[in-house]
């Protein structure tokens, strides 16, 4: 009897630790498990999700967060089947992805960035000095060679565009031998990147009095001069991150439209800006990077962007302006306003048209036959 106890107790002792150990694994599990979501983004965002503290943070969460890069625009081409969200860099391409496949508005919208055009020190100055740009005190002063910020004005900027005027007709460009051709500012492709796109929102509206184009006789007002801008141009990237590269290497053109989160990230980096001078168009637009969700965990995890402390933190250090947070920004940018302009005082919003007004216009500006 005492045997028969005695393995009976041994095999409640056996099962116990094993039950132990399975629970333990279990509550070890659950603790850590992460659910694994699948997007598509603009390559603008592609450091701020493989960044090691962006997916830590996002693991804290529960997410385990996989990514993949498009052209904002080239997104509504895409078979998004499999993917939990799509992430474009604003609200008229998302809304044209929310369309199609059938996502509930409101979308999260967790921060925002300028359109900028950045500049070194000599393209600034002999802008400011024909009076198609501002230089902030001591951004660039004459004779000088450090850079800073200022404004472009899109009326002139545009004017001198419509002529046709070269570098060389530009008062005081004869100083510097890389300031030669036409006058131009670089921008991505417009039938597939954001920027590309929202930069003729900008200057159709400036060229138009003030007005958002919203049919095909509004396109029509602007197509010419929308025309030049890309034409003189020749082959362009599908993302403003290849020439925003180019231009801090020291090669391409002397003027290239980016995002301003791409400069705020390179000062946060801590690298050396040399000469670069931040050009804020007096007329720009702010891109409105929106998370289009396909799966209930898509949407969780763009409303997280948004809410979490930590994560608008990790989004402020890689130059984005979290939305309802601009106090953020401000803080985490005290030591850059020589660059940044943190307010965007002084600055007018184009409002941008709507998305299939906006593809018409970018098809048009392609056209060969719109010059004719």
């Amino acid at each position: 009897m005492k045997r028969i106890l005695g393995l009976v107790l041994a095999v409640l002792l056996i099962g116990g630790v094993a039950v132990a150990v399975v629970a333990g694994r279990t509550g070890k599990d659950a603790g850590t498990a992460t659910k694994t979501v699948h997007g598509v983004i603009g390559s603008e965002k592609a450091e701020f999700f493989s960044d090691p503290d962006v997916v830590k943070a996002l693991a804290a969460k529960g997410f385990t967060v996989k990514t993949e890069t498009s052209g904002s625009w080239a997104m509504e081409g895409r078979d998004l089947k499999g993917y939990d969200f799509a992430f474009p860099s604003s609200k008229a391409p998302a809304d044209e992805l929310a369309e199609k496949h059938g996502v509930d508005q409101p979308l999260p919208r967790p921060f925002y960035s300028p359109l900028v055009v950045v500049a070194h020190h000599s393209a600034a100055q002999v802008l400011a000095d024909n009076g198609l740009a501002t230089l902030r005190p001591g951004s660039s002063d004459a004779g000088g060679t450090e850079g800073g910020s200022g404004t472009l004005k899109m009326g002139a900027y545009l004017k001198a565009a419509e002529a046709d005027r070269t570098w060389q007709q530009l008062k005081g460009a004869d100083k510097f031998g890389e300031l030669t051709g036409a006058l131009s500012i670089t921008s991505t492709d417009p039938n597939t990147s954001n920027s590309g796109a929202l930069y003729l929102a900008a200057a159709s509206y400036v060229a138009d009095g003030g007005r958002v184009a919203a049919d095909d006789k509004d396109i029509a007002r602007t197509a010419p001069l929308l025309h030049k801008l890309i034409s003189v141009q020749g082959s362009q990237q599908s993302s403003s991150d290849a020439p925003f590269r180019d231009f801090i290497s020291g090669v391409g053109n002397p003027l290239v439209l980016v995002y301003e989160s791409q400069v705020a990230s390179l000062l946060f980096q801590g690298q050396d800006p040399g000469d670069l001078t931040v050009l804020y168009p007096d007329t720009t637009v702010l891109s409105d990077h929106t998370v289009v969700p396909l799966t209930p965990q898509g949407r969780e995890l763009g409303e997280l962007l948004g809410t979490d402390k930590r994560l608008r933190q990790l989004a402020v250090r890689h130059g984005f302006r979290p939305q309802g947070a601009g106090a953020e920004f401000t803080a985490a940018t005290a030591d850059h306003t020589t660059y940044l302009n943190q307010t965007l005082s002084g600055f007018r919003q184009a409002p941008v048209p709507k998305a299939g007004v906006l593809r018409k216009m970018a098809a048009r500006a392609g056209d060969q036959e719109t010059s004719q």
